[in-house]
């Protein structure tokens, strides 16, 4: 999401889901990989996205919300956003805080059963696409509710989780939900190419008050997000109108491929004197999380709620229903008998035996029966019934 401010630009990451697969950026190219295509049949295989997933327990939270009732959104306007990694906003007064963004449908929140998924699928591939297109065309503008999450920075060093896990939620009883304002889609992109298209966006986009945290998979995207932008769009593209600051600026970029802007003859390195400004920060330097070791070490150390089963386990037994667990059930189950076998079915037992003991005895029983699922490689018709219904929400729950 970007936010063309008074101060340049500001861009805010995240997901449809409040968690994410992993903790450490340093894994992330070996999760991209297992969820794609393998080398010799050139096909996606549940058994090499198993591989992983079980090897890593960490995702376990997010593979849990995956394959539960909000796993396939029904539209784009029946989903949540959230910025899940853990933000630094700091005051007027230079107090800091740790923030967590939520975005919460005002439309609801509904899901699709497998069977409606499949069958949309192969009907209309840009359904999720025409779907929004065609509700802003008709004026039902769809809206947002924003809230934040707000932990005062020093209860970061010894809150009982670490607080950037990306892992991992903060539970509203602790630190409450604060509503802040609305988001609305109120007009469509008049190009497709150039305003959605050709649109990047980039951690590392931030305004003055607004910082990063030791979450390390944001530290990550911080840098890795402008390097493809470098190679997909190419050397300039922040000088395209839709990633270009609505304010003036003060650059000293500089020629380049495909480069437009320029400041005529005016120097283009510094100091100079020619009176064109420049950033020339010295002195001391004001404290903060960055510069300091101890904090960011104990962030990473194990603290009593940090283990990576305990936050899937309560997803499924204190905030979904029977309905919904019994779905649960019959997607991971399906997705299971569709050609994941050996020792890596067996660690998936034992996953998901780790996140919910009945739960994971009921999946294995399944899957061991060979039950019929019906649909396509064994994919369960049955899952994710009924899952319009939006789930309770509980401090458990992300929201």
């Amino acid at each position: 999401m970007k936010f063309y401010t008074e101060e340049g630009n500001y861009d805010l990451v995240g997901n449809n889901t409040p968690v994410f697969f992993i903790r450490d950026t340093m894994k992330f190219p070996h999760f991209i990989r297992s969820q794609k295509r393998r080398g010799g049949s050139g096909l996606r295989d549940n058994h090499m996205q198993w591989d992983f997933w079980s090897l890593n327990p960490e995702s376990a939270h997010q593979v849990t919300y995956l394959m539960g009732d909000r796993g396939i959104p029904k539209s784009y306007r029946h989903m949540n956003g959230y910025g899940s990694h853990t933000y630094m906003w700091v005051n007027a007064a230079g107090d800091k805080h740790w923030v967590k963004y939520h975005f919460h449908s005002d439309q609801g929140v509904e899901g699709l059963t497998d069977h409606d998924a499949t069958r949309i699928a192969g009907e209309d591939a840009d359904f999720h696409r025409r779907d929004l297109y065609e509700a802003i065309e008709r004026g039902e503008f769809p809206s947002w509710t924003l809230s934040v999450q707000v932990m005062p920075y020093e209860e970061g060093k010894t809150y009982r989780l670490n607080p950037f896990d990306l892992t991992k939620v903060w539970p509203h009883g602790d630190y409450p939900l604060i509503e802040v304002g609305r988001m609305t889609l109120d007009r469509n992109p008049e190009n497709f190419f150039a305003q959605i298209e050709q649109a990047a966006f980039e951690p590392s986009a931030l305004v003055p008050g607004i910082g990063f945290s030791p979450d390390k998979m944001l530290l990550g995207r911080a840098f890795a997000y402008a390097d493809t932008h470098r190679h997909r769009i190419g050397a300039n593209y922040l000088q395209l109108p839709v990633n270009r600051p609505h304010v003036e600026v003060n650059t000293y970029t500089k020629d380049g491929p495909m480069a437009y802007d320029h400041t005529g003859d005016a120097p283009v390195y510094a100091p100079n004197s020619e009176g064109r400004g420049y950033a020339d920060h010295v002195g001391e330097v004001e404290p903060g999380w960055e510069a300091d070791g101890a904090m960011v070490r104990q962030a990473y150390t194990l603290r009593p709620d940090d283990d990576d089963f305990s936050q899937p386990g309560a997803l499924v037994r204190e905030v979904w229903d029977d309905q919904q667990r019994a779905a649960f059930v019959k997607t991971v189950a399906g997705h299971l008998l569709g050609g994941v076998k050996g020792d890596v079915l067996e660690r998936a037992f034992l996953y998901w035996k780790a996140v919910d003991a009945d739960t994971g005895a009921q999946i294995e029983k399944l899957v061991r029966a060979g039950a019929d699922l019906g649909g396509p490689g064994g994919q369960p018709d049955a899952a994710r019934d009924d899952a319009s219904e939006p789930i309770v929400e509980t401090d458990t729950n992300a929201g």
